[in-house]
């Protein structure tokens, strides 16, 4: 297995780094009733030892006919923010997701769904969308707890031909490993930029000191204060793929120790990358419907996307994947509307009366 930097190293290399770290005020909707701010209460995410709160912030986007045709149900799009961001990352940040769905909604450039997007800021800027003691089960939160919310409060088409899984950057990450695991309860996904897809197997002792050097909370707390990456990315990453009940206060281990490599832990994170493994998964992401790629050609991460990509292709999964001109984030804003969008109103159903599937 080819040895790849870790992901904040890579980020460090591309031409900007994520502006989700340095965000401007977010812009609100054009449209009063287009998005409702509500808490999703995760039972999945209860008593996770980094004491992050269960109830967690989440941006529902309401296309414009679902105040006036009450009889109406539509499809949802679940769609996960990157490192640092929350769930506004899509509704007035990098994006401006409800003017653009309301204006492909109007010109016929896409049907009208639900967009929902949650929050998982945690104590180190990020849940990595993974399942651990420390921070959390994210995967069952999106693909269980979330799910269910949207479907017993809102007037969804509960099933899993209606529903789509998508995201940005840690986003794309979480999109394809709950992906892989929850065919079930979604049947499309689109992969922005994805992160973290390589196993990493070598670490440089010196850009790992400072995660080491945090040893309280109140340290890491300030330390997700700091603008940018930093230390936080990688105490993310521990308390998601390396987590550790029995080493307080932060409950994770990470993969340098006193300055020496830790193969044990190493290990760890290589077996949460997507590129380890798709081949136990080829059955799961056989069953989707459709499966979107795309990552700008200036982005750090396209390496190890065109990667993503080129494992698709060699075990058979059905998968587009495009190239652009453009970063890490200096065109999401557009390609929610050019690609985004269009690609699950192309490839949800529409259905209604469609027969409901058994998924959660």
């Amino acid at each position: 297995m080819v040895t790849i930097l870790a992901f904040a190293a890579l980020l460090a290399q591309a031409p900007a780094a994520p502006a989700e770290t340095t965000p401007a005020p977010p812009k609100p909707p054009s449209r009063a009733t287009a998005v409702e701010h509500i808490k999703v209460h995760g039972r999945s995410l209860e008593n996770n030892l980094e004491g992050d709160s269960p109830d967690r912030d989440v941006v529902v986007y309401l296309p414009p006919s679902y105040g006036t045709d009450r009889s109406r149900r539509y499809p949802v799009v679940y769609l996960l923010h990157g490192y640092g961001g929350r769930d506004d990352t899509f509704n007035g940040r990098l994006a401006t997701l409800p003017d653009t769905a309301d204006k492909l909604a109007a010109s016929g450039g896409a049907k009208e769904m639900i967009v929902v997007t949650p929050s998982a800021y945690t104590l180190h800027k990020g849940s990595m969308y993974s399942n651990s003691p420390t921070t959390g089960d994210w995967e069952s939160y999106v693909a269980v707890d979330l799910v269910a919310y949207m479907d017993s409060h809102y007037r969804t088409i509960a099933n899993r031909m209606s529903r789509g899984l998508g995201g940005h950057s840690m986003g794309g990450y979480g999109a394809v490993r709950i992906g892989m695991k929850r065919p079930d309860v979604f049947s499309a996904l689109y992969l922005m930029s994805s992160c973290c897809l390589n196993a990493t197997l070598t670490f440089d002792p010196g850009r790992m000191a400072s995660a080491e050097a945090i040893k309280t909370r109140e340290d890491a707390e300030q330390a997700a204060r700091g603008r940018g990456f930093g230390p936080s990315t990688n105490l993310a990453e521990s308390a998601s793929w390396s987590p550790n009940p029995g080493n307080p206060p932060l409950y994770l281990d990470l993969p340098v120790k006193d300055g020496q490599l830790q193969p044990d832990v190493i290990a760890k994170w290589a077996a949460n990358a997507p590129l380890a493994m798709v081949g136990q998964y080829i059955p799961s992401l056989k069953m989707y419907k459709a499966i979107g790629m795309e990552v700008g050609t200036k982005d750090g991460l396209r390496r190890s996307n065109k990667q993503l990509e080129e494992m698709f292709t060699n075990f058979g999964i059905k998968h587009s994947y495009e190239e652009y001109e453009g970063d890490h984030t200096n065109k999401v804003f557009e390609r929610i509307e050019t690609s985004v969008l269009p690609f699950f109103s192309k490839n949800l159903s529409f259905d209604a009366k469609a027969r409901p599937t058994t998924d959660h």
